[in-house]
């Protein structure tokens, strides 16, 4: 677990981050921030493309990132997005890959916290059209 410390400077993390994402298509940026169990913090951002199979979310951006440094193991996710959209099932089952206890929070553009939860609990909260259809 981690502390309500952590907590504000990873939502913090994800937010500034969230400024750099590439969302020209859905106009629906988000950034993340993951903590490993070394205490690094690895950031990203969605990058999406014309051909949006090619697009890649900020979750696994930042996991991705985070494992090409040599990071396994980790304890938790903050993500932020506009309305506090919960991640897509790919990014869901990325961090299954590597722990079913890493705390994912989610949390909109504000910084307001909308659920903070372990993986294993997360996958019933799919991401959906709604989320796209809140804005733009």
């Amino acid at each position: 677990m981690i502390n309500p410390d952590q907590q504000s400077a990873l939502v913090a993390a994800a937010q500034k981050t969230r400024q750099l994402a590439y969302a020209g298509y859905s106009n629906y940026p988000v950034g993340a921030a993951l903590l490993t169990t070394s205490g690094e913090i690895y950031t990203g951002v969605n990058v999406e493309n014309a051909v949006f199979p090619l697009t890649i979310c900020a979750e696994r951006t930042a996991v991705f990132k985070a494992v090409s440094e040599g990071e396994r193991e980790f304890v938790a996710l903050a993500v932020v997005t506009r309305d506090g959209g919960s991640p897509c099932g790919s990014c869901r089952q990325v961090l299954a890959e590597f722990g079913w206890d890493i705390l994912v929070i989610i949390a909109d553009e504000r910084g307001v916290v909308h659920q903070a939860l372990p993986v294993k609990d997360l996958l019933p909260h799919a991401f959906g059209a709604k989320n796209l259809a809140s804005g733009g």
